[in-house]
């Protein structure tokens, strides 16, 4: 009995068990289910492998210059694929040595290297070490998200496998190689080659090599450009794994680890200098072509820009601004900081320097760090760099009180610890010490600045501000701006047209005239200053705003309108007799092209940006031809030929007959850019001619330093708010304007000719630098002849103050000075 009640207890404990392993097993089978069945479902939910086959990641758009040099480049991943056979043998074998030494032996998956990874991992009790295959990391890369989650490690397992199924070992490592990123914005061995070496992959040494194969653990930690110490021990490491892997002896290696690395990186062409052009063209191109296209199918952009003009346009701009900007004072430190908050801001302007030295003549922020009152000396610290600002290179800012206390100074006029300045590099830093600074300040005016060429439309160099990070308003397009005296020549022009003639003269005396409101207007002149009667040349050289009031009265407002537009001018206009005096606004693009008008014998072009661009594969999208315009030369303008004179180099001067005025374009390329003959060459050549006095002994005589025939005008509006110069040679019309956004006083020194005259003229010297020196040539039908100025009429040799004036033929004085001239009348 007793051993049957022992055997019922049992019963139930037994039938517990097997319960509960029951539960378990059931348990299990449904999580193996439903794990396979998350298995095969990620299976049909992975992207095909095939595609692969095909690689055509993301390439950069590059940007060409007119000489096909290279200035600009649109991109999401800055990349430049070349082909695996380019790409030198040991240059893979130094990745492979350093990123996965089995991936000639593994199936996409390195077991080996998986466990080897987890007991390291284990030892350090941190994770030390992956092992992601190169296989993997195509995988994740090309195929996969990059979300953290266990279910990509799924993925990327899987996928690794089918790729290593579908292609080959050369095949992934050249989608590899051109799509890993190696730091500095660069994306594959080829950009990673020219951004640190300035060289193609293909010319790379082992020791450059070995250190571009250390760059994938982390590129920004081991750059050569700002860790070279970093870069060389990660350098080492890779040598030493190509001598295990076999690849390399060990005295290759140590012949690798002593010889000496020069870091040359790239140049960025998306400098500075060129944005405003380049954001124009990216913009047109967009608009036609869409932006997935632009920024990933490596389009061939061939533009009008000439870069040597673009970083003199650039350059000119800059330092105009910063002149007039330094004229008017220093206006203390951008801001203080305390002494603990020093350390996070100077690590954050480092992060932004791309060079192991400061460039010299570029601009940082620094923070003031040490003050010596006594030497008159700051010592300032740049990202992790120490100079100096001395008291020679912050002799501009005139006499500042130094205090070497932290804090904001209580003095307006003072500097102390913690300053943050704006510091010019005048001798770069060697080993980051021992920099020399000059004190600058970045300038609260703006410039635009815009340049074509007369005969074609071509637009050479455009800068449309300061600081393209810091605006993308591009002023030289898109800022109207009253023109002041800049205007005046399109009404001259109007003039001549309608029978006027250089020798014309006008009365220089007060006027008035009926405003519609209490307060007649009364036009001034800029100095106050009237003359009595003087030629048109007169009026124009010194930019008399009377006598130009008087002409537009005579000729008629409407008329000059319709002139204006004739020259391109499209902006609407004032119809009133303010209109002289340029109170209509204009772009500097608009008042730039009515003047290439003048300088291209009267036919008026389209500006353009870009001339051709090819898809990735060579084939032409979209190509423009340049306007012919018929060339001729008879005489410079500067010293009229006697008959029989020869003109250049010996030979009998050369007239062709230019078509007579006509709305008929001159026939040309593909998209149907034009030449149209708007106004006469005879016309065109007086103004130039008229213009040429101008900076021959009037305002814009500080354009004389071009140093070769120049014609231009100056332009200064009402308080000095709005400053122009705009002005050609034969090959080259530029045009610039100097304000502020928000319109206020240029102050001392912002008149047309002390504001915008010098940048234009630093820029021309730049521009014509290597180009031979042209005069303006007259059409066959201008004579030259003797004129006395103080009464427009002929004069005989020999007469006091007697100057050459040009006509076009026909219009000339008849009578002269000592006789009654008959009164001028313009022409209907």
């Amino acid at each position: 009995m007793e051993i049957y009640r022992a055997q019922q207890r049992k019963r139930p404990q037994r039938s517990g068990v097997k319960i509960i392993f029951g539960i378990l097993g059931a348990g299990a089978l449904l999580a193996l289910l439903g794990g396979l069945g998350y298995f095969f479902y990620l299976l049909g939910a992975l992207p095909k492998v095939d595609r692969l086959a095909d690689y055509r990641p993301p390439i950069l758009s590059q940007v060409y210059g007119e000489d096909g040099s290279l200035v600009g480049e649109f991109y999401l991943e800055r990349r430049t694929v070349v082909p695996v056979d380019k790409i030198p043998r040991r240059l893979i074998q130094a990745f492979v040595s350093a990123e996965d030494s089995n991936f000639y032996q593994h199936k996409g998956i390195d077991y080996l290297g998986i466990l080897r990874a987890a007991v390291k991992n284990v030892v350090s009790l941190r994770k030390k070490e992956g092992a992601s295959t190169i296989t993997q990391q195509v995988a994740k890369s090309m195929l996969l998200t990059p979300e953290k989650k266990f279910s990509r490690k799924i993925k990327e397992a899987i996928l690794a496998k089918r790729m290593e199924e579908r292609l080959t070992k050369d095949e992934i490592l050249y989608i590899y190689l051109n799509q890993i990123y190696l730091g500095a914005g660069a994306y594959g061995v080829q950009l990673a080659s020219e951004t640190y070496f300035g060289k193609e992959v293909d010319q790379l040494n082992l020791a450059e090599m070995a250190m571009m194969a250390g760059l994938p653990k982390a590129p920004n930690s081991y750059s050569p450009i700002k860790h070279l110490d970093k870069a060389k021990e990660r350098q080492g490491y890779v040598l030493e794994r190509m001598v295990k892997e076999g690849y390399i002896t060990q005295a290759e290696a140590d012949h690798a680890k002593a010889a000496p690395i020069e870091i040359r990186p790239l140049k960025k062409v998306n400098a500075d200098q060129s944005a405003y052009f380049l954001e124009q063209v990216r913009q047109q191109l967009e608009q036609k072509y869409g932006e997935e296209r632009l920024y990933k199918d490596g389009l061939k952009i061939y533009t009008t820009m000439n870069a040597e003009m673009q970083k003199g346009a650039y350059e000119s701009v800059v330092n105009g601004l910063k002149a007039l900007d330094k004229r008017q004072g220093f206006r203390g430190a951008a801001k203080y900081l305390a002494e603990n908050e020093v350390e996070a801001f100077c690590k954050k302007v480092e992060d932004g320097i791309d060079y192991v030295s400061l460039k010299q003549g570029s601009t940082y922020q620094g923070v003031v760090i040490a003050v010596n009152p006594a030497k008159r000396e700051l010592t300032v610290r740049v990202g992790d760099r120490i100079g100096s600002i001395t008291k020679k290179t912050m002799e501009w800012a005139g006499k500042l009180e130094l205090v070497n206390a932290w804090g904001k100074p209580e003095a307006k006029r003072a500097i102390g610890l913690g300053a943050v300045l704006e510091v010019q590099v005048k001798e770069p830093d060697v080993n980051r010490a021992g920099a020399v600074f000059n004190l600058d300040q970045v300038p609260e005016s703006q410039a635009a600045l815009i340049a074509l060429d007369p005969l074609t439309g071509a637009v050479r160099a455009m800068v449309g501000g300061y600081d393209f990070k810091k605006s993308q308003f591009n002023r030289a397009m898109q800022a109207k701006r009253n023109p002041g005296s800049a205007f005046k020549p399109i009404i001259y022009a109007a003039a001549l047209d309608k029978g006027l003639t250089p020798a014309t003269v006008i009365e220089d005396t007060q006027v008035e005239y009926d405003s519609g409101q209490e307060k007649a207007w009364k036009p001034k002149n800029y100095d106050n200053v009237y003359r009595g009667p003087v030629t048109m040349r007169e009026a124009l050289t010194e930019s008399i705003n009377v006598v130009s009031v008087k002409i537009l009265e005579q000729i008629g407002v409407q008329t000059a309108i319709e002139y204006a537009k004739k020259l391109g001018i499209t902006s609407p206009l004032a119809a009133n007799l303010t209109l002289a005096l340029g109170s209509s606004s204009l772009t500097p693009l608009e008042l730039t092209s009515a003047y290439a008008v003048f300088a291209s014998g009267g036919y008026r072009t389209t500006p353009y940006f870009v001339t051709k661009v090819l898809d990735r594969d060579g084939r032409v999208l979209e190509e423009v031809a340049p306007p012919r315009i018929p060339v001729f030369t008879k005489m410079s303008s500067a010293a009229p030929a006697e008959e029989g004179e020869e003109g250049e180099e010996g030979a009998k001067p050369i007239e062709l007959k230019l078509p007579a005025p006509a709305q008929e374009p001159v026939p040309v390329g593909a998209q149907g850019l034009s030449a149209v003959p708007v106004i006469s060459p005879e016309t065109s050549y007086l103004m130039t001619n008229l213009m040429e006095s101008v900076v021959t002994s009037g305002t814009g005589s500080r354009a004389r330093a071009v140093g070769r025939p120049v014609a231009g005008k100056t332009g200064t509006t009402n308080d000095m708010k709005d400053a122009w110069f705009v002005g050609y040679v034969p090959q080259l019309v530029a045009g610039v304007w100097v304000g502020y956004d928000q319109e206020r006083s240029l102050g001392a020194g912002g008149s047309g000719g002390q504001a915008a005259a010098p940048i234009w003229t630093e820029f021309m010297q730049r521009a014509l630098a290597g180009m031979p020196v042209k005069g303006f040539s007259a059409p066959s039908n201008v004579t030259f002849a003797l004129i006395d100025p103080r009464t427009g009429r002929l004069a005989k040799e020999g007469t006091p103050g007697a100057i050459q004036e040009c006509f076009i033929s026909g219009t000339e004085p008849t009578s002269y000075s000592q006789e009654p001239a008959p009164a001028p009348e313009a022409a209907p």
